[in-house]
């Protein structure tokens, strides 16, 4: 990977309480979705295919994982 990664957080995490950070930036390009945990930014990044990644954002938007 040669492009920067961009972090961005959820909106829904303005309570203060941490989350997780996707670096969207690389959808287009590289067809991934970096994932990391926010309360460590130096440890591990999981990626995932970007159609997976959608999958499950959508499967949470429709109620379908608890």
């Amino acid at each position: 990977m040669t492009e920067s990664l961009r972090w961005s957080k959820s909106s829904y995490s303005s309570n203060g309480g941490d989350c997780v950070e996707v670096a969207a930036n690389l959808t287009a390009s590289q067809g991934v979705v970096p994932v990391r945990d926010s309360k460590d930014p130096e440890g591990p990044v999981l990626t995932f295919p970007a159609p997976a990644f959608s999958a499950f954002v959508n499967s949470i938007k429709n109620g379908e994982l608890r």
